[in-house]
């Protein structure tokens, strides 16, 4: 999952930040609503955590114009503005969900995975493959009944792919997904971590990669 976090207050969007990496969710954080736009032109987001009073381009703008462009990413509207017609305004604008400050972190990252759980591409919670069973709600991943412990980028690199449910993804699509914008883009960190993944996964092998494609899940 790949989030874009626009937050004026620079300390929140870091705090923001660093506690979305540990849930193995790929962040990237602007400051201004102009930011937002160009961001969401150059990159594919699941959703965007929409701080709503912005300099410049207002959030109430910004929210306007994801919505016009018809991009496949849900916006989840942040604001110190509790009140019930603020909501109101806030989801008519056509965010998908509404988040009041102050907030309690984990009520975020559960409104973001429910948020990414209505995408197009409906999944259960649970996710499974063969033995391997994935529980993306309370980040837990089992294979023949055995806790396996990943680290979160190898649990965001293991989740794109149970949710191919079989389709090879590039080296690219899963970069884009799972790492930020200040990854190198030639970088051999998705080769480093499918190794790590594979290792942990134990036999029989279930990454497998597709020579010249990317990687996907098997049984042979």
């Amino acid at each position: 999952m790949r989030v874009l976090v626009v937050e004026d207050e620079r300390y929140m969007g870091r705090v923001l930040e660093i506690g979305l990496r540990q849930e193995a969710i790929a962040v990237d954080v602007v400051h201004d609503g102009e930011a937002a736009l160009e961001k969401v032109t150059v990159y594919d987001y699941d959703a965007v955590v929409l701080d709503r009073d912005l300099p410049g381009v207002h959030g109430d703008e910004v929210c306007r114009r994801i919505v016009a462009m018809d991009l496949d990413c849900r916006v989840l509207m942040l604001t110190a503005a509790g009140r019930l017609g603020d909501k109101v305004e806030g989801l008519g604008l056509g965010a998908d969900d509404y988040l009041a400050k102050p907030f309690d972190f984990p009520e975020l990252v559960a409104r973001l995975r429910a948020l990414y759980r209505r995408s197009p591409m409906v999944h259960p919670p649970v996710l499974t493959f063969a033995d391997l069973s994935f529980d993306t709600h309370r980040r837990i991943v089992t294979r023949a009944g055995a806790e396996i412990r990943l680290t979160p980028k190898e649990q965001a690199v293991l989740e794109l792919l149970l949710r191919a449910d079989g389709g090879v993804l590039s080296a690219e699509y899963l970069l884009d997904k799972a790492w930020d914008a200040h990854c190198d883009p030639l970088t051999n960190a998705v080769r480093l971590v499918v190794h790590t993944l594979r290792k942990k996964l134990g036999h029989p092998q279930l990454v497998h990669t597709a020579i010249g494609a990317g990687y996907r899940l098997g049984l042979a």
